[in-house]
């Protein structure tokens, strides 16, 4: 069975913050649960589950790559895991390597942004438009310039659209229009 990519061409919005110390540590949703992709694949909650798991018992870890090469790995993810929201990850591109300085400065230019899983499906249903995938065991999650799920961004981050949301809700309350960016 042949290693799947969630990648394709298409539109990008906002880059995330990009922190910089031990490489450069970057995090967000590479999968996100319920929302269709441009394949029109939706991800179930759970879907992940099973290949964390075996993972982590094996000692093995989920690879950070650039664009889907194999040959081009550019960091290490240091958390994995499946969240209400999807499938999050955080993780540091090794800016000693020159594929890896190269990533930190495109995306601390917002010149790149994306982030796409390479996976198998070992259980999916089909559905109109696509298929409901149960669960994946999942290789690698890249750093890309089209990810396949619009979504799926560096700094994308549930607890971001809380706060936004609780700042303007605090704005409108005290009639300051100008506390949403604060």
């Amino acid at each position: 069975m042949e290693l799947e990519r969630k990648f394709c061409a298409g539109g990008t919005e906002g880059a995330g913050p990009l922190e910089i110390g031990e490489g450069a540590v970057i995090s967000g949703y590479a999968s996100l649960f319920g929302k269709a992709d441009q394949g029109g694949d939706v991800v179930e909650p759970g879907a992940y589950a099973a290949s964390l798991d075996r993972l982590t018992g094996a000692g093995g870890r989920v690879r950070m790559l650039w664009q889907h090469d194999p040959s081009r790995p550019i960091g290490v993810w240091d958390e994995v895991r499946e969240d209400a929201t999807g499938l999050w990850v955080r993780g540091r591109i090794l800016t000693e390597v020159a594929q890896g300085r190269e990533a930190a400065a495109l995306v601390a230019a917002g010149a790149i942004d994306g982030l796409s899983i390479g996976y198998r499906t070992r259980r999916a249903t089909k559905r109109d438009g696509g298929r409901s995938l149960a669960e994946l065991e999942l290789w690698e999650v890249s750093l890309v310039t089209f990810p396949m799920l619009r979504e799926a961004r560096v700094g994308a981050k549930h607890e971001d659209a809380l706060i936004a949301r609780l700042r303007a809700a605090r704005a409108m309350l005290r009639g300051n229009e100008g506390e949403r960016d604060a």
